[in-house]
């Protein structure tokens, strides 16, 4: 089963390419195999179970412990593959040049004996998405770990160096001969006597005679085309591919840079001619990506979108392709539709889901297609788009074009495009054989000045708004409505380096002047701007002098320049169109509204970032700063975390006091606990007030009333996050009773019998129980109590099961609360019933190696092999998505308490 997907992608009747092999050797092997394929990268693969966990490492391993090197989980291979060297041939999967660039041995770090103990740490490590290893091979040497990152698609890992004596900064890559044969990559490309499929058996005759024809870069490209979704790699139909490419006739050209794209004409009416192909008109930016061996994504103004729009960044690298294509950066709102406003404001995962539509393709493969009739590269550009993930094939509609735009404009969508069929690409050129056809008046113009009016509370009132005619910039209205106050934030932020006391306009403008529109405009304030921000605005109709009437602000247009800016005017299509009814269109990525799951809060490059939260402003400063060491998780990977958990943990954190335990350097820093807030925190923080005896005063705790107030609490560095068992409407009467189960010197495994027979003593009085990692060493046993009964209560029922438990297991299990009494027991402890006593809270995370998350567990989950590291920051959000919040029963209703004891009594 192990090789399912490696056999499904592989021909084995036409090659003898391995299917199997046995490991004989008392030790666990690895192999890295530098492989030139459409992209040159590392196969880095280590013996498990009998095959060969393998993962894409594109930049090769690096010995400098700063290093996070992207390592891409791939299907396994069989043990055999280890000794492949030789060239992949035409026409299959991974068709390229190998070489074994490192070989030898590894172990886990853990101070065990034999191979098959070494493997199951491994296995378990590889499982909970972080694997800590020790190499002796001929190149890479000492400690690494391959972690999984919760930053990108599900089979994405990060591997890195240990910092060790072999750590270095010295490029090993540079070392790029093979260990076994001594070849470089051209070297063992350019050997016709290179076998195919060299392995642990012998080629066929017929093999080894086509091994003999060399593979030209091109030619491997061109037959091994393929794509890399998110979450899988696929082969595309290649024959088609080829064919099309290689009737193009045309010669081998490098990737073109810089190019500017091909613009629509404006029309009033669509065209019904035949020959013409139609798409949405997507509302957003205009954006040219290079894929290749560096990726660059540009604006139509030749602005860098690569940090921008970091997502679509991350799925370029993860596309297996080299391609310059063309298309619009968009945000879908929750209905599946274009949010040209949510894209203005977009900062991050958390402001909106980021797509990525390809309508154009522009060169691929070393094969140049801008002179190529535009059905030929819309075809290509089907075969090679992502069938997954946020890149997406922008569709063409096979409707007429009047019947599209009805369905358009009803749909509320910007506009629709028509391109003629055989239309060349003619860069930097408005052309008439593409035409936009848009169902509201809209307008780019240019922002020369805003204005602000006596007595208001905004920011500003007005934009004033301009545009070029016959090279000089003329007034062409003001605009006040559109703007929500974040919009005015940002549009302000970009205006304010830009203030002068010059007016840009060619004659001053008479903003407050009557009109029949603004009998009574009130005094106003202006601040000119040199005119070099562009924004885009909606209108009803144009007045006679060409101001606009009734304009609503719609958006900000980083992409395009001021001096680019001019009037567009419809010109009239014929001939004339009649109405026709819509079509139902489906499957074409509009409308398809699905329950969004959290992303990211935070972008992965500004150090200091601010976030409005249920109307609160959070400020998140030092987002780099690394709190796991080894693993490299940041700050910033943490807020993240929270972020995305926050709506599972609120109801167990709600309401409730919290004593705070900060770790502003990290898990390896000084940390220390804070109770009292008191003028601490800002205003909008709710506090429980309490009594400090030794201090005679009175002190507030912060209590965690919703998300803001959680992700507050997580920016002051509280890794872990404890709340009270009880909540400030009823201080003294706890929602849960806890059984800690706290090992000292025992095994885990002795943790997880304890826990097996704490749910018998309890399944026996009919008491339903819940359990959870600590996230730390032990396991947390909760039982609910519905805030029926009082602290006191909860500690004697705590006190009556734990007895009965030890008397059970008196060889490893005390209840003894002084550590030196237990003699290196498991403390059953039940002392956590206490006002003001707080454990790990569900789902939070913990400042232990590996960043453990305090995971609830299925019951049938609490058995012999269960690892308190099964569960971390880079998998728990997943399990959460899959399992949902299962341990609501927790908050739900009470035991009756009274008859619970007397069983327990009837009973034990």
């Amino acid at each position: 089963m192990a090789l399912k997907e490696y056999k499904k992608k592989r021909s084995f009747s036409s090659t003898p390419e391995p299917t199997g092999g046995k490991p004989t050797d008392n030790q666990l092997q690895f192999v890295i195999q530098k492989h030139d394929a459409s992209r040159l990268h590392y196969d880095f693969r280590l013996e498990m179970k009998g095959v060969l966990k393998s993962w894409a490492v594109p930049k090769g391993p690096s010995l400098n412990p700063s290093d996070k090197r992207l390592a891409m989980l791939v299907e396994d291979h069989p043990f055999d593959y280890k000794n492949f060297e030789g060239i992949i041939p035409e026409g299959n999967y991974g068709a390229g040049t190998v070489i074994i660039w490192d070989e030898g041995t590894f172990e886990s770090l853990e101070d065990v004996n034999t191979k098959e103990e070494h493997e199951k740490i491994l296995l378990k490590g590889f499982h909970a998405g972080q694997i800590k290893f020790r190499m002796h091979g001929k190149k890479l040497k000492g400690e690494f770990v391959l972690v999984k990152t919760p930053k990108r698609a599900d089979n994405a890992w990060l591997l890195i160096k240990h910092r060790d004596e072999f750590a270095s900064e010295e490029d090993i890559t540079a070392e790029d001969r093979s260990v076994r044969s001594g070849k470089t990559i051209e070297d063992m490309g350019a050997d016709v006597n290179a076998l195919e499929w060299k392995s642990n058996r012998a080629a066929s005759t017929s093999t080894r005679n086509k091994a003999k024809k060399k593979l030209t870069p091109v030619n491997r490209q061109r037959s091994t085309l393929k794509k890399k979704t998110s979450q899988q790699q696929v082969e595309e139909p290649q024959e088609e591919v080829s064919k099309i490419l290689d009737s193009l006739n045309k010669s081998n050209t490098k990737m073109p840079q810089d190019i500017k794209p091909m613009l629509a004409t404006l029309v009033n009416k669509p065209a019904d001619d035949n020959g013409w192909m139609y798409e949405v008109k997507w509302d957003g930016y205009r954006a040219l990506a290079y894929v290749g061996d560096e990726i660059e994504i540009k604006s139509r103004n030749n602005k860098s979108f690569n940090e921008k729009f970091y997502p679509i960044f991350n799925a370029l690298k993860d596309w297996n392709m080299k391609a310059v294509v063309d298309g619009e950066i968009v945000v879908m709102n929750n209905k599946g539709f274009p949010d040209f406003g949510a894209l203005q404001t977009w900062r991050s995962e958390a402001d909106g889901e980021l797509v990525y539509f390809l309508f154009d393709l522009l060169w691929l493969n070393g094969v140049n297609l801008i002179d190529a009739p535009f059905k030929v590269r819309r075809r290509l550009l089907e075969l090679i788009s992502p069938k997954n993930g946020i890149i997406k094939l922008s569709e063409n509609f096979a409707i007429s074009g009047s019947e599209f735009f009805a369905l358009a404009d009803k749909m509320g969508l910007e506009g629709i495009v028509a391109k003629k069929e055989d239309s060349l690409y003619l860069p930097d050129v408005r052309s008439k054989e593409w035409l936009k056809i848009k169902t509201s008046k809209q307008q780019e113009v240019i922002i020369a000045g805003y204005t602000r009016n006596e007595n208001t509370t905004k920011l500003f009132s007005a934009l004033l708004l301009g545009l070029y005619e016959n090279g000089k910039l003329v007034f062409v209205g003001p605009v006040g409505t559109g703007f929500t106050t974040k919009m005015q934030e940002e549009i302000l932020k970009k205006l304010k380096p830009l203030e002068t006391s010059v007016c840009p306009f060619e004659e001053v403008p008479e903003y407050n002047k009557p009109s029949r529109f603004r009998p009574n405009p009130p005094m106003a304030e202006v601040t000119w701007v040199k005119p070099e921000v562009v924004a885009e605005v909606t209108y009803r109709t144009l007045a006679s002098d060409g101001s606009f009437r009734h304009p609503s602000f719609k958006g900000l247009r980083e992409d395009k320049s001021a001096k680019d800016i001019v009037r567009e005017e419809r010109i009239p299509v014929a001939p004339a169109l009649e109405e026709s009814e819509t079509r139902v269109l489906k499957g074409k990525g509009l409308g398809k509204s699905k329950k969004g799951e959290r992303k990211t809060l935070l972008n992965p490059k500004d150090e200091t970032q601010v976030r409005i939260i249920e109307g609160h402003e959070l400020k998140f400063p030092n987002l780099s700063k690394v709190y796991w060491p080894d693993e490299g998780y940041t700050k910033r990977d943490m807020l993240n975390y929270y972020y995305q958990v926050a709506p599972y943990m609120l109801p167990y954190f709600k309401d409730r006091p919290q004593t705070l335990n900060r770790f502003p350097n990290g898990i390896k820093g000084k940390s220390f606990y804070q109770k009292d807030v008191t003028g601490k925190v800002p205003d909008w923080i709710e506090k429980y007030k309490y009594y400090s005896e030794a201090d005679q005063r009175e002190k507030n705790f912060l209590v965690c009333s919703n998300e803001a107030s959680l992700l507050y609490i997580a920016s002051l560095g509280c890794i872990e996050m404890n709340p009270w068992s009880s909540r400030t409407q009823h201080p003294d009467h706890p929602d849960w009773c806890i059984i800690d189960l706290d090992p000292d010197k025992n095994s885990f495994e002795q943790v997880i019998q304890v826990a097996q027979v704490t749910k018998q003593v309890l399944d026996a009085i009919g008491v339903p129980s819940y359990c959870k990692t600590s996230g730390s060493t032990g396991l947390h046993i909760y039982i609910p109590f519905g805030a029926k009964y009082t602290y006191e209560d909860s500690k004697e029922f705590g006190r009556a099961v734990t007895r009965i438990i030890q008397k059970q297991l008196p060889r490893f299990t005390s209840v003894e609360r002084l550590t030196s009494n237990r003699k290196g027991m498991i403390y059953l402890d039940f002392l956590q019933n206490r006002p003001q006593a707080t454990v790990a809270g569900p789902y939070s995370l913990r400042p232990k190696p590996g960043a453990p998350v305090s995971m609830p567990l299925h019951w049938e989950e609490v058995k012999k092999g269960l690892q308190i590291t099964d569960f971390n920051i880079s998998n728990a959000v997943a399990r959460l998505r899959e399992h949902g919040d299962i341990f609501k029963p927790v908050i739900g209703e009470g035991i009756d308490l009274a008859k619970a004891l007397k069983r327990l009594k009837d009973v034990f």
